[in-house]
């Protein structure tokens, strides 16, 4: 990822966890680590089943130095991917890992503050057990929300699309084939 990247992204995170924070209207930790490390930032906190919950925000795919054109795309992830840190908060107190259960929406960077309300009903309906309805997310998602809240993975329609977008534009038949010398096969 570019300089200018890795600041867009810092950025967003950051308002992003202090939002959710204020929005989750409980105690939520904010920790603001280097990415490069594999120790992502993250917004923390520990439900009423004293289970510790947590939500990362991550570049799902992002331009370099090889493949400028790639779209930037943002990978929100809850309660998934944490494993690695189980042995780290066994060892702090009573809290365990919430696993049973986990979700990751695939967003454009321009749509993460519109889904902030959304993610935060969606936290507090799986923390109270409740099959409670869910409303409409603020933009279509390409897997909508099933019944008994079973959606584990999404991604935003205009993400999907951007992602599906080719690279480099599609030659056409001939100038592939001009790119080979012509040969006899016998």
């Amino acid at each position: 990822m570019s300089p200018e990247v890795i600041r867009r992204l810092a950025q967003l995170r950051q308002e992003f966890y202090t939002l959710f924070s204020k929005a989750m209207e409980e105690p939520v930790k904010i920790v603001n680590r280097n990415s490069y490390a594999s120790n992502l930032s993250m917004a923390s906190w520990i439900d009423n089943q004293a289970r510790f919950n947590y939500i990362y925000i991550y570049a799902h795919t992002a331009p370099d130095e090889l493949v400028p054109d790639r779209p930037l795309t943002l990978r929100l992830s809850v309660n998934k991917g944490g494993d690695f840190m189980a042995p780290t908060w066994q060892k702090r107190g009573s809290q365990e890992l919430n696993r049973s259960w986990h979700f990751e929406l695939i967003l454009l960077p321009e749509e993460i503050l519109d889904f902030l309300p959304w993610i935060v009903h969606l936290i507090k309906s799986y923390n109270q057990g409740a099959d409670l309805l869910i409303p409409e997310p603020p933009y279509p998602l390409v897997h909508q929300l099933a019944k008994g809240m079973g959606l584990q993975n999404a991604q935003t329609y205009d993400a999907s699309n951007r992602l599906a977008q080719p690279l480099y534009p599609v030659a056409r038949k001939e100038e592939c084939l001009s790119a080979f010398p012509k040969q006899q096969y016998r």
